[in-house]
């Protein structure tokens, strides 16, 4: 067989599950899943292939970070780097994408990127749509799910990063300009300019979320506030990314409209290092260690309460719009399992579950004839979700 390698006698954990299946050997013929056994392989297959003896390692599917921006940074002033000349912004995400390849991350949805013309390829649109493009199917970069740019109630976002409107016809005309620029999702950001009040209305939103899927495509929505995330989950948008303050009844309305949560709990954690490490007062006194304390818990009860009603819980590091840098999906494995999650379910969230979220029925997942992308790491995820950073090798 040309350009076979077997990778013999490891376990495997795929997120489908409590179990680990020991004794487990996965042969790849050209980047493509040839065969996975569970006994020994047979003699003809081992004959004709390389064989790398992984055991004492632990195969789990790549990775899909469902909530991520590419050409960010991340820190404490992400908003203003995303004023960086375009150069910069495209060494950073090269940088990112290096990492999450690293890390094992194959598949990444990025969900808002600053507007650039002046990136190459003479067009003016969100700059992860153009990377997109000239990433697709070279080695060493993962694939790429890229919304445009943040669509806000103007007032909403500092320093000009967003694509502001100020009324409905308004956000539906910037949508569709969205995809008319090659976006394969919408991010709407639905925190608007007055705290704890939502910026439009469900049918206003509705009618944006109608248009997009009409054209084949799907919505992001941003949520923090109750307000806000209960608007997401009676707009019927596709996922509601972060989630943080959610009630039973916003819960049972995720639920009834489909709506995926996509989590970003690492983010609340991240702060925390923040308090640890910075002298900005918002983090570092007393009081604003309590409110991160306090905002955490609301998180994971929000988690719980998603768990609770049966709704789908996918997996988001939020890298470069924070503290949290690419690569880091293990810590939202972590985090959720903090919350509650049991770690299969977990690993589920950052594997097949973000698989379903890109509409992709081989992101995520190990499969016969599938392609080649799982990772090697030392440890059991299913009892022990920190084995996710001990990566041996990324296939």
């Amino acid at each position: 067989m040309d350009r076979a390698v077997l990778y013999e006698g490891a376990a495997l954990a795929d997120g489908r599950g409590p179990d680990l299946v020991t004794g487990v050997s996965v042969l790849v013929v050209d980047q493509t899943v040839a065969g996975i056994y569970t006994a020994d392989a047979p003699a003809d297959v081992r004959a004709d292939a390389t064989v790398l003896d992984a055991s004492g390692a632990t195969i789990v599917p790549g990775f899909v970070d469902c909530h991520s921006h590419l050409t960010l940074q991340g820190g404490a002033q992400w908003i203003a780097r995303g004023a960086d000349p375009t150069p910069d912004l495209i060494d950073a995400a090269e940088r990112n994408a290096a990492a999450l390849v690293r890390a094992g991350v194959r598949w990444v949805r990025d969900v808002g990127s600053p507007r650039r013309g002046d990136a190459g390829d003479g067009r003016e649109r969100a700059l992860a749509v153009t990377l997109r493009d000239r990433w697709r199917g070279q080695p060493g970069y993962p694939y790429i799910s890229a919304a445009g740019t943040w669509l806000t109630k103007a007032g909403t976002l500092p320093g000009g990063l967003a694509v502001e409107v100020t009324d409905a016809d308004g956000l539906l005309a910037a949508a569709l300009v969205q995809l008319d620029e090659g976006a394969d999702l919408v991010k709407l950001y639905l925190d608007g300019p007055e705290p704890g009040v939502a910026p439009w209305s469900v049918s206003e939103v509705r009618r944006v979320v109608e248009a997009v899927h009409a054209r084949g495509a799907t919505v992001a929505a941003h949520g923090s506030g109750l307000a806000n995330c209960r608007l997401a989950a009676e707009a019927a948008v596709d996922t509601l990314e972060h989630g943080f303050t959610l009630d039973d009844g916003v819960g049972a309305t995720l639920a009834a409209n489909h709506v995926t949560l996509v989590s970003t709990l690492s983010v609340l954690h991240s702060w925390q290092t923040f308090a640890a490490t910075t002298t900005t007062e918002r983090f570092a006194s007393a009081d604003g260690r309590q409110r991160i304390a306090e905002r955490l818990e609301i998180a994971r009860e929000s988690i719980r309460i998603a768990y609770r009603a049966g709704v789908p819980i996918a997996a988001g590091s939020d890298f470069g719009g924070g503290s949290v840098r690419a690569g880091h999906l293990a810590w939202e494995v972590q985090a959720l399992v903090w919350a509650g999650l049991e770690p299969w379910e977990a690993l589920g969230a950052a594997t097949w579950r973000g698989g379903d979220v890109l509409g992709d029925e081989q992101a995520g997942r190990i499969t016969v004839g599938g392609p080649a992308h799982f990772t090697l790491v030392h440890g059991n995820p299913l009892s022990d979700p920190s084995a996710l950073w001990r990566v041996w090798r990324v296939i």
